[in-house]
């Protein structure tokens, strides 16, 4: 899905939540809802710092409680929750951390190969492609989505038109900010990880 036939050009900012104990560890933390860390709370209410002035239209965030919190301490506590926006169902790999899953694999590649009994790019892919279509239709100027790592690397990859694997060339830290945007009438990274 590329947006570049569409006559609004709406901005679409994305807010990784704050650490986690699992995104620090570097375990895959799909659908477990894990707190914040104290660092991450600290972390959530720098991000509140980069997104001031800045006039939001909608404002979405994955309802899992790292994201909600985040969005709270970034100052939007009035945040619409998305269901389309959660993490990667990391299915058997929930919790584990990709080093660990390279020991028995040592060619192992999420973007790749994938997780057992999870659900595949592909499924992330579409739910990150509603969110892109609903943005375009909104035809409002800033839309922000605070969501988490994959899958906010996987909506940048979309909203360029690339293909969802090719989300594995955006690392995003916890907390960061992104915008997309436009470089006139082709979709574009406008900042990344502030």
């Amino acid at each position: 899905m590329s947006p570049s036939n569409t006559a609004a050009r709406p901005q679409l900012w994305i807010l990784r939540h704050g650490e986690t104990e699992w995104s620090k560890s570097g375990q895959y933390t799909g659908l477990t809802d894990i707190p914040l860390t104290v660092e991450g709370e600290r972390q959530a209410v720098d991000a509140r710092k980069v997104l001031e002035g800045i006039d939001f239209d909608l404002i979405l965030t994955s309802p899992l409680r790292r994201a909600r919190r985040t969005a709270e301490l970034a100052g939007f506590p009035e945040a619409e929750l998305e269901p389309q926006a959660v993490e990667w169902d990391y299915g058997d790999y929930e919790g584990i951390s990709s080093d660990l899953i390279r020991k028995d694999n040592p060619d192992y590649l999420i973007w790749n190969d994938g997780v057992p009994n999870g659900e595949s790019l592909a499924q992330v892919a579409a739910r990150a492609d509603r969110i892109v279509e609903r943005v375009l239709e909104s035809k409002l100027d800033n839309v922000l989505v605070v969501a988490h790592g994959h899958f906010s690397r996987i909506l940048t990859a979309r909203w360029l038109g690339l293909a969802p694997d090719e989300g594995r060339h955006f690392v995003l830290g916890t907390a960061k900010v992104c915008t997309l945007g436009w470089d006139k009438k082709t979709p574009a990274i406008v900042r990344w990880g502030i």
